[in-house]
Order: C-alpha cells, then structure tokens, then sequence
C-alpha cells in the first residue's frame, strides 16, 4: 500500500466488475501506469465469464491490487458499499470509483486528484464546460443530460453531472454521510451519494472529463436501470418538498416539525 506524494494519504481505487473478462486486465493496467501510488480494488459480482479469474491472477502479480469476490450480482451500489467498507476497514484516505470498461480514462485521475485537495468529494463530470462525451448516440446524450436536469431540480443539488460514476471521495467524507442506512442499489447510488454529501454541508468540486463508450462488453445500462432511478430521485426529491414545507410551517406557527409531521 503507497501513499500519494502530498497531503492527501493513501489511495485505493474501487472498481466493481460483472463479466468484464476482456477489460480488467487493460484498466488495471492503465490505473497503474498513470497513478503508481495507487491501490486497486477489485469489487467482482460472481462473473460467470472468468473476470474474478483474472482479477486474482493480477492480485497475484501485484502486491497493489486486490480483489473481493461477491457470490452474486446485486447492483452496482452494493458493490461499491462492500468494496467501501474494506477500503475505510484497511485505513485508506482516499477513496475512489471508476468504471472497469474504460468509459473513465485513469489518465485523468492526477487532475482529479490535485483537485481533490480543496474538496470533499471530486466528480470527472462530463456535463460541465471542457467535459464531453465519445461515442455516444444523440438521444443518449439527452437522456443524461435530462436526467441530470430532473435530479438537480428535484434534489437541489448543484453539481452538473450528479449521476456521474468517476469519484474520488475523502475518508471523512464516506464516514460522515451514513453509508449503513443507503438504499439505492442501483446506479441512483452516485445521485443518493451526491446528494448526501451536499446535505451534510461538505465540498463538491466537478473536474472535466472525457468520457469514452465503451468498445468491448456490453453496457449494464438499460431501461429499468433508468426508471428505477427515475422512480427514487422522485421519491426522495418530494420527501425533501415534504420537509422543508413542514419546516416553513414551524417557523411561522412555532411548532416543531416532528409534531407536524405526526399531525
């Protein structure tokens, strides 16, 4: 285990794989060249095509990188919860995300990094200006784009791409917005977490990225993956309505919003 050539302590990258046989190898590889300071977990949900395989045979090359093994597919967010809790359990101080089909490109990582100085939790955001996206068909650009929109407007979160998966968080950062009582399995995780962060007063910074389609695999996005998002954002953004009107009504009548609530 390193520690970065600053103030920031030890780094562990957490990157969560299912049937990412063809690509591991070549993101890991690619983290470690860029970043050679940086741990790497590998977070695998029981791929059934030998991706577990050749993360342990990296694991074994390498005393960097590590790899726990899940015995089944449970969302994105259950992965990274599992491959956070190890990461905060073996003291690291800088925690990480990013994706093993090399959408994030670990080249970018430094420029996150340096801006991570000044912040709580860092976003490669491909929604705010210099940040773009490759290959990407024009009605998925509006899908994200729009869902960001909805997310922002619906949460009050001022961060241009929330739904963003490349991350850099800081160890007090994770201690301090409740990961035990996160709900959001799926890939509402990074909004859910955005948000947390934001609520608990801490500092976002969004770094541009590009970010690249994958070429080998297949997307794990799909509809359902989208509505199930849809469905929470709505639902946490009209209990967040909820509580700031029976936080007006206190204030003008005095009475304590647990109480209004119960009314």
């Amino acid at each position: 285990m390193s520690t970065l050539g600053n103030s920031l302590g030890r780094l562990v990258v957490v990157i969560p794989t299912y049937n990412e046989c063809e690509n591991i190898a070549w993101i890991v590889g690619r983290l470690r060249a860029a970043v050679p300071e940086a741990d790497v977990l590998v977070v695998d949900d029981g791929s059934p095509d030998g991706t577990g395989r050749v993360a342990d045979e990296l694991a074994a090359a390498d005393p960097q990188v590590s790899v726990l093994h899940r015995t089944e597919k449970a969302g994105l967010g259950a992965a990274y919860l599992h491959g956070f809790a190890v990461a905060l359990e073996r003291g690291y101080d800088v925690v990480g995300e990013m994706d093993a089909d090399g959408s994030h490109q670990p080249e970018q990582l430094p420029a996150m990094l340096a801006a991570l100085e000044d912040a709580d939790l860092v976003i490669g955001s491909r929604w705010v200006k210099g940040g773009s996206v490759v290959n990407w068909p024009f009605s998925r650009k509006v899908l994200s784009v729009g869902g960001n929109i909805y997310a922002r407007a619906m949460l009050g979160v001022p961060v241009r791409d929330v739904t963003a998966g490349y991350r850099l968080f800081r160890r007090a950062t994770l201690e301090k917005i409740e990961l035990g009582s996160v709900e959001s399995m799926g890939y509402c995780f990074q909004t859910d977490l955005a948000w947390r962060t934001v609520q608990a007063g801490l500092r976002i910074t969004e770094v541009p990225i590009e970010f690249v389609e994958r070429v080998r695999g297949e997307s794990k996005m799909n509809r359902d993956v989208a509505t199930e998002s849809l469905r929470r954002i709505t639902r946490w953004g009209l209990r967040e309505r909820g509580r700031q009107a029976r936080a007006v009504v206190s204030k003008v009548t005095g009475r304590s919003p647990s109480r209004e609530a119960a009314r």
